[in-house]
């Protein structure tokens, strides 16, 4: 499964460090930079080498997924979501809380974008979590599986159907 990642300026630390980690836990790692530190980058133009791959392999079907980084997350999360078939969730604060979802599963913030909405594109925040915590989101939401249930399926495919303008 290859993970693709991509971060601006405020991003590039935290980016570094999750190569490392994801390299060690086996997955194969795609950077897609920004490859330099350069504090006046734009991060649209840099995470758009990340969503191209990642609907390549949607529309190939192929496993993969996106973590793209920057200060708040927000930004990043907004242009993600621009692609179709793209379902980006943001994380902009430690992801320690378990809440107990209407199935009664215990689930964090980032196990829920997965399990409920099926995400599979994750931003961070750079500017709100520290390197143990973008490592423990990261993990949660990656070992985390859509349950399929026909109440997300719907919902998922409501917003797939919402159109273009």
């Amino acid at each position: 499964m290859t993970i693709y990642l991509a971060a601006d300026h405020a991003g590039f630390e935290l980016k570094s460090n999750l190569v490392d980690f994801l390299q060690k836990l086996g997955y194969d790692v795609l950077d897609c930079g920004a490859y330099t530190y350069k504090k006046d980058d734009d991060y649209p133009r840099i995470l758009k080498q990340a969503a191209i791959l990642l609907l390549e392999d949607v529309k190939n079907h192929v496993e993969s997924y996106a973590i793209v980084i920057g200060g708040s997350a927000q930004g990043e999360a907004v242009a993600m979501n621009r692609f179709r078939g793209i379902r980006c969730g943001v994380l902009y604060a430690p992801d320690m809380q378990l809440k107990t979802d209407s199935s009664g599963r215990d689930l964090s913030v980032v196990e829920s974008m997965k399990v409920h909405d099926n995400t599979n594109a994750l931003a961070l925040a750079s500017r709100a979590l520290n390197v143990e915590d973008a490592q423990t989101a990261v993990s949660r939401w990656l070992r985390s599986n859509f349950t399929h249930e026909e109440r997300h399926v719907r919902r998922i495919k409501q917003i797939d159907d919402l159109p273009l303008s």
